[in-house]
């Protein structure tokens, strides 16, 4: 069952040893960022999954290399994306949760392309909110083409779609998407069809099952498979590539699905069943005296549910299915890429914003930082030659999802070192090739604001309602402001079963991760309008003005600072 549109095998060379490579021309004239909602790192067949096959996920895979240690800024949609879109961690670009506005003044991919060339255009979902009270203190018209571009992260937004058109108390988030305007051309009838048909079932009687329920997630989505969400923006995004013609773009594919709510379209709905469900991770001793904060988290609804066997066992399954939906959408994707010839000058990404517990931990959603959570799936295919060395390999190499915004600037010829004093992230390039850079980062780092999902559970500030996650290949330290640390040994428990957070054994590792995390934050992140060779020019500038502070004697000081002071001419000046 499913679609199997498996690619042309490249071939795979041995690694390139630093210092050992040639320096080759690159092709990359176009990017084709793809981003799955909620997509967990471990649900592909090319990462390990025993029952679930991706066989178009994992041809990109044997093309390029996957990156097993990729992170994200913070583990839920906004806040994530900002940084992947920003290339800035979450407390500089200071977009905190969903629905909190990414400032205005913030550049982001749109502004580093288009300065190349590069059409940069969006396709899918961002949970971008715009900054409507910085637009209109600086007099932009949001109908203009800066006002769109900084509603939309920096995007053209050839179909903005965040997939959540609710309806409840408060209206609707979107009320007339393009979604809806298209199941209703199609002859699904209804002001939300988005519900009604793609992400509802047939009940009894005459009543609808909604997927909001997650005892309906079996039961097939009313809708074709060909008209629900994931195949329309694949053919959307298929759309724009046609009509780009040869300008070069940068294109972001962005799916809502596997994201809630969990239901598929048959056939996807019953591809699964529980026995293709892989065992919980979780103990009695995570429930027994949690940290506060995750018992917040394990008493809301989302844990509560799947914290039972039998949601787990309903709703997996068809998270399987939707996995699978997008594989087999790779697999249409994939093959008009091919028939395109854009293989031979675009680079294609694929990973997600997020992954989703599932049950693990006794947890559902995301916003922790157990690995379920904040670790994703992220695959890099470069057409170039210089990237030949490494291609089917793997990377373990400690990766953050603002690196993709300047690597896809060194991709298209721009210099992501000049921009380092905005982009905090680093240019994935090198290890694309196959070759580790002689300096790379030793932790990764994440953070979350639980203060509008989950602050009324506590007497404390919103303000001090945060968490920072520092990271690196053998510990994970969880700062929680106002109570204790969270510690996990990652090389003896890599499941993070067992908190060390209050373990008298390891206060030094604890104390030594508390410092790495303060030295992080000390770092300069606010300076953005004057790069690193700027701050060099600017030395001694003053003074080449006449500005000469603290001079007692005209000696103390090059005659050249005085001369206009003299009434020499500054030709005169410039020639000494």
């Amino acid at each position: 069952m499913g679609m199997e549109i498996l690619l042309p095998r490249m071939p795979c060379w041995p690694r390139v040893r630093e210092g050992k490579h040639k320096k080759m021309p690159r092709k990359v004239k176009n990017v084709l960022f793809i981003m799955c909602d909620q997509l967990r790192w471990d649900y592909l067949s090319c990462a390990g999954h025993p029952t679930l096959k991706t066989p178009n996920i994992d041809a990109l895979a044997k093309r390029g290399v996957r990156f097993t240690r990729a992170y994200v800024q913070s583990p839920i949609c906004g806040p994530s994306r900002m940084s992947f879109y920003t290339g800035r961690y979450m407390n500089s670009h200071g977009s905190n949760w969903n629905g909190i506005p990414l400032n205005v003044g913030e550049l982001t991919m749109g502004d580093y392309y288009r300065a190349l060339g590069v059409e940069t255009v969006l396709v899918g979902k961002t949970h971008m909110t715009a900054d409507k009270e910085g637009m209109e203190r600086l007099g932009i018209d949001p109908k203009s083409i800066i006002g769109v571009r900084v509603s939309e992260c920096g995007f053209d937004p050839y179909e903005r779609d965040d997939g959540l058109h609710g309806r409840g108390p408060a209206g609707t988030r979107d009320p007339q998407p393009r979604y809806n305007r298209y199941l209703n051309e199609k002859g699904y009838e209804g002001e939300n069809p988005w519900h009604d048909w793609a992400n509802a079932a047939e009940g009894e009687g005459n009543e609808l099952a909604s997927g909001w329920a997650m005892k309906n997630a079996r039961k097939p989505a009313r809708v074709k498979e060909e008209d629900s969400e994931t195949p329309y923006m694949t053919r959307r995004g298929m759309d724009f590539i046609r009509e780009a013609g040869d300008k070069p773009w940068c294109v972001h594919l962005s799916y809502i699905k596997p994201h809630w709510p969990y239901i598929a379209p048959a056939p996807y709905n019953a591809m699964y069943s529980a026995k293709d469900v892989v065992p919980v991770v979780r103990s009695e001793e995570e429930r027994n005296n949690p940290h506060p904060v995750v018992k917040a988290f394990q008493e809301y609804l989302i844990g509560k549910s799947f914290a039972r066997d039998e949601v787990r066992e309903e709703v997996i399954p068809v998270y399987m299915g939707l996995i699978k939906q997008i594989d087999d959408q790779m697999g249409v994707l994939f093959e008009f890429l091919q028939d395109g010839g854009y293989f031979d000058n675009t680079m294609i990404v694929f990973t997600s914003d997020h992954g989703d517990y599932l049950g693990d931990h006794w947890l559902g959603e995301k916003e922790l930082f157990h690995e379920p959570s904040v670790k994703v799936p992220l695959i890099i295919f470069d057409p170039s030659a210089e990237a030949d060395a490494a291609r089917g390999t793997t990377c373990d190499e400690l990766v953050e999802a603002i690196d993709l915004a300047p690597t896809f600037l060194e991709a298209f010829g721009g210099d992501a070192t000049k921009e380092s004093h905005r982009l905090e992230g680093r240019s994935l390039l090198s290890l694309v090739a196959g070759r580790k850079p002689e300096q790379w980062r030793n932790y990764v780092v994440s953070e979350y604001d639980y203060s509008i999902q989950y602050g009324s559970a506590f007497t404390s500030a919103p303000s001090d309602q945060r968490l920072f996650m520092i990271a690196d290949k053998e510990w994970k330290y969880v700062h929680a402001i106002g109570f204790r640390p969270m510690l996990f040994d990652l090389r003896n428990d890599p499941q993070e079963l067992k908190d060390l957070g209050s373990d008298l054994k390891y206060a030094d590792v604890r104390q030594r991760y508390s410092e790495r995390l303060a030295e992080w934050g000390l770092r300069q992140s606010q300076r953005v309008t004057r790069s690193e060779e700027q701050i060099k020019g600017m030395r001694g500038r003053a003074q080449q003005f006449g500005i000469l502070i603290g001079v007692w004697d005209e000696t103390d000081i090059d005659d050249k600072y005085w001369g206009r002071y003299r009434g020499d001419s500054a030709d005169t000046l410039l020639k000494k």
